[in-house]
């Protein structure tokens, strides 16, 4: 399917029918998959992994045409997604993570047995900053499927034959483990009518998006208003704020400006974990520090962007900082030639500028920075009590430093899903105990992460079995324990 935004009826109507038959199509694999056993599904996994290796001589040349990203940063994209799925498909076949509960007592008679079960069908929105990683068979796609759940797949525009490849790794992967080709389905379509028309399906049970705050949002919006609303999982954007301690600025002033600058112009930017606020202590020598970064900026080359929307975007946000009056620009990187290229910028502000203006709480996405000075310790934690919620926060302290602003951690605890001390947000984990997710606008639920094995409780719901035979229940709650899972027992992991 490739149908543009502006449509008629008819279109319309084709559009809606392509959804139709892939959701139903899904919907009928959700009734095989979610019966299908651990074994069989983390086989699964472990065999897109396996063609997405295969496909990788052909794949990353592809991909870097279509994005401009260098060719090893793709290498290590497409490692970590091998890692990502192989990650999901030990977590199956070790089985704990159903998180089985027992309560079985004789007086009084009591028999209460709960495991988590499959959603239904998940809506998958890719993201275009991440080809690999948070596309095709990325963690929401991933995660979904170690759930027991079929995904339809909406591509981002931004790499459609990457994305063309990818599927076709993971539909090998299903006819080679026997599993109903419906199991993934892709759709394709430049305009936003697809996305809508495919949150708003019946047999849709849940969504999972990484983009900007506009398309979580709407989509948001929308599963709210269906008759039978639906959870959506969105990833929408985060400034990652960054925070720098008085001693630790003063000892290692060079080195932090170097690690932040270097971390805000990673990948031209677009990451969403960038750090895009640094709020700076009130000392002396914080001219010394702006200075040093001013130079590494100044000193930055331009890169090619993702998308020409996103050009545009960041060069909007760039003018709009850049006509306030209360906002510097410290300092610009060289700017380039070519097209959809993005100069770094560096602004800074005080903090009474900073609180009373919301729109430099917004994300800036691409290499750009806003540095905010404070001129005294009370303004330090007002910013952090101010903020949105973000995907990350940092702290950049010495011990003492972090003894003197402790309260600083209490407060980001509640701003951020991540916290940080003496490091930079970029460069994100996957690993059981990673958390990528944070209060609104980070996020639509501040329960969730999208990175991480945890990304499964997205897609799946508690049941509670009471006084069931044995041959009934499933076999995460049978007495002999059949899968070998670690399960709670009246209170007591066994």
């Amino acid at each position: 399917m490739n149908n543009t935004a502006s449509i008629g009826q008819d279109v319309e109507e084709a559009i809606w029918a392509n959804i139709h038959i892939s959701v139903t199509n899904a919907y009928t694999a959700f009734e095989e998959y979610k019966k299908t056993s651990p074994a069989i599904k983390a086989l699964f996994l472990q065999t897109i992994a396996a063609e997405i290796v295969l496909a990788a001589p052909s794949l990353i040349p592809v991909t870097q045409q279509e994005t401009a990203l260098p060719v090893a940063r793709l290498e290590g994209e497409l490692q970590r997604t091998v890692k990502q799925l192989n990650l999901f498909a030990d977590l199956l076949l070790e089985g704990s993570w159903v998180r089985a509960v027992i309560d079985v007592k004789e007086n009084p008679s009591v028999d209460i047995r709960q495991v988590q079960v499959s959603l239904g069908v998940v809506a998958v929105f890719g993201a275009s900053n991440f080809p690999f990683a948070f596309s095709v068979a990325g963690g929401d796609t991933v995660s979904a499927l170690a759930a027991g759940c079929p995904v339809v797949y909406k591509a981002h525009p931004g790499h459609p034959e990457t994305s063309t490849l990818v599927a076709g790794c993971i539909a090998r992967a299903a006819a080679k483990t026997g599993l109903n080709p419906a199991v993934f389905t892709m759709l394709s379509s430049n305009g936003i009518e697809a996305g809508q028309a495919l949150v708003k399906h019946p047999l849709i049970s849940a969504v999972a998006f990484t983009g900007s705050f506009r398309g979580g949002k709407a989509l948001f919006d929308a599963a709210a208003k269906r008759p039978q609303p639906i959870p959506v999982y969105a990833e929408m954007g985060s400034v990652n704020p960054v925070f720098i301690l008085p001693r630790m600025l003063h000892d290692n002033g060079d080195d932090i400006a170097a690690k932040i600058v270097g971390s805000n112009h990673q990948g031209v930017g677009q990451f969403c974990t960038n750090p895009g606020i640094v709020v700076m202590p009130p000392l002396h020598g914080v001219q010394s520090f702006m200075a040093k970064s001013a130079e590494l900026v100044g000193a930055s080359k331009s890169g090619i962007m993702l998308t020409a929307g996103m050009q545009v975007a960041y060069q909007y946000g760039v003018q709009k900082f850049a006509q306030k009056t209360q906002v510097r620009l410290l300092a610009a990187g060289q700017p380039g030639s070519e097209a959809k290229t993005a100069t770094p910028h560096l602004f800074v502000t005080d903090a009474d500028n900073f609180l009373n203006d919301q729109e430099l709480h917004e994300e800036l996405f691409g290499p750009s920075a806003l540095f905010v000075e404070t001129s005294q310790k009370a303004e330090v934690f007002t910013i952090a009590r101010q903020l949105q919620g973000q995907l990350t926060a940092t702290i950049w302290g010495t011990d003492e430093d972090l003894a003197e602003f402790a309260d600083l951690i209490h407060i980001l605890e509640g701003k951020a899903g991540r916290l940080l001390i003496n490091g930079v947000p970029t460069g994100v984990e996957v690993t059981a105990a990673m958390i990528h997710g944070g209060p609104y606008p980070a996020t639509t639920d501040a329960r969730t992460t999208s990175v991480g094995t945890d990304a499964i409780y997205r897609f799946t719901r508690p049941v509670c079995y009471q006084n069931f035979p044995q041959f009934l229940l499933p076999d995460a709650l049978k007495d002999e324990n059949p899968l070998n899972i670690t399960r709670m027992r009246n209170g007591k992991l066994v």
